[in-house]
This record gives structure tokens, sequence and C-alpha cells, in this order.
């Protein structure tokens, strides 16, 4: 793990980059705030987790970091190990966790649930969507208190570790750690319209096959009988109507993703 401290005194805001070694673009956007190294208002962390992963190029070494908190200092897994001291590191923090995905190329943002921090900060963040999570949080990172995660883009692509700059940026701004985002910066986060809310209700099964398809769009209803996903070329059809979120072929082991509801906006 690599801390960076921007600022003088004790950071009361962090943000995490290389939970998983496989997501290259937090890492690369913490490297490029620290080379500017910008006059902060207020102190900052700014980490790179799980270095090793991210050195063997693999998503974690010995289990997934973010189902592995709050962790055990004791423990055999490196990532165990890991998750506690990253906890403790960011103790007392707001926190900004940074993340790609291989479902979707905009920016979103998930919470546990929507709190008086997440209302104060994701309408100043270029996001369209922030995702409740809070039935399906267990071991990860978002269950820290007053954080935040940000899927930045597609994996390993330029835009979402261009993305993931700008998103800290904004962040750092929505914390009062940076001055707000001009107009004329690529994301003014301040001509955001309202950020519609979704919660997730069930994840969606998919059995072993050699194929999978995906017919559906992130966050765009699919109404009952519908059509959203194939398995071995046999379709699936939805029993009831739903917004998938986190939906592809191969994102997951076991699942293509997420149902999920609409709940209101924030603005």
């Amino acid at each position: 793990m690599r801390v960076y401290e921007l600022g003088e005194g004790t950071p009361e805001v962090a943000v995490v980059g290389t939970i998983h070694g496989d997501e290259p673009c937090g890492v690369r956007a913490i490297e490029r705030l620290v080379a500017e190294d910008p006059d902060v208002e207020r102190p900052v962390k700014l980490i790179v987790a799980n270095e090793e992963a991210l050195d063997a190029g693999v998503r974690y070494l010995d289990e997934d970091l973010n189902r592995a908190f709050p962790g055990d200092p004791d423990a055999d897994s490196h990532e165990r190990r890991l998750a506690h001291a990253l906890q403790r590191e960011l103790h007392d923090c707001t926190v900004l966790s940074l993340h790609s995905t291989q479902s979707y190329g905009d920016p979103f943002a998930l919470v546990d649930t929507v709190d008086a921090v997440s209302r104060a900060i994701c309408p100043h963040l270029p996001v369209d969507v922030v995702v409740e999570t809070e039935r399906f949080t267990e071991g990860r990172l978002i269950e820290h208190p007053h954080t935040i995660e940000v899927e930045c883009g597609f994996q390993g692509s330029e835009e979402a570790a261009e993305n993931a700059y700008w998103l800290t940026r904004a962040f750092l701004s929505a914390t009062s750690a940076l001055p707000a985002l001009a107009a004329d910066d690529p994301v003014d986060a301040g001509d955001r319209e309202d950020v519609a809310v979704f919660r997730l209700l069930e994840p969606i099964p998919k059995g072993p096959a050699d194929e999978y398809g995906v017919f559906a769009t992130n966050f765009v209803r699919v109404e009952e009988g519908e059509r959203f996903a194939a398995i071995d070329g046999e379709p699936l059809y939805a029993d009831e109507s739903f917004y998938p979120v986190l939906l592809s072929p191969y994102g997951y082991r076991d699942v293509f993703g997420y149902a999920a509801d609409t709940v209101g906006t924030l603005n």
C-alpha cells in the first residue's frame, strides 16, 4: 500500500485507487494529482491500495480485497491483511474509492445508502446516477462510514483514467480540499441535472456456459417479458420489469449483474 499526503495536518478526506489490481484508472488519477502537487485547502490522503496485485497485473493475489473488509492483521491472505491496514488508514475520513467496470462506459456512484454525506457530495460529482447497494455490501469498503465508490468507465480504458482524475478533482472540491471546478474545465459538476438514485434489489444469476450475451442497457428499464440476456444462445426473458445495473456478459463469474429499481433523485 502506497500512501501520499497533501497539505499539513491530519487528513479527513481520502481517495483510494487500485482496490483491484486490474483496474488501473485509480492509480493513474492519483499519480497525476500527486505530480501536479496542488495547493490544498485541507489535508488529503491519497492511497494506492493493492500495489502487489497491480504489479502482478491481476485483480487480487489471494482473495477479492473488496470482499475482505474489515480484514485481519494476522490472516494468511494478503488481501485480508491489507483490508485491515487500509481501514486503519481511512479512520475518520470521508472516502472516494475509484473503480472501473466491464459493464458501462459512463461514470456512476455507489453508496451503502444515501445519507447526508452522499447527498452533499454526489450532486457535485460528474455522475448522472447513484446506486444504493445496502443489501450487497458485506465485506466491501463501501461499508466504511462516509464512503462513496465510483465506477469510472470501462476497465483499462483511457476514458476511465481520465474520468477517475476528474472525479477525484470534483470530490476534493466538494469536500473543500480544492477550489471548485471552473466552467472551462472538461468536467463542470456544477451543471449537473438531478442525479437519479437506483437501489439494488437482487443479483441476476447465470449458470455455467461457454458463451453469454447481454441485450439490455444498464439503467434503462427492462419490461416484463423482454429478452435481456442469453446463456449459450438460449435467451432469458424478464419475469417482471427491472432496471439492470452492472449488467455484463463476463464481468462477474456467477451473475450477470443486478436488478434494481428507481427510488428518487438527488439535486
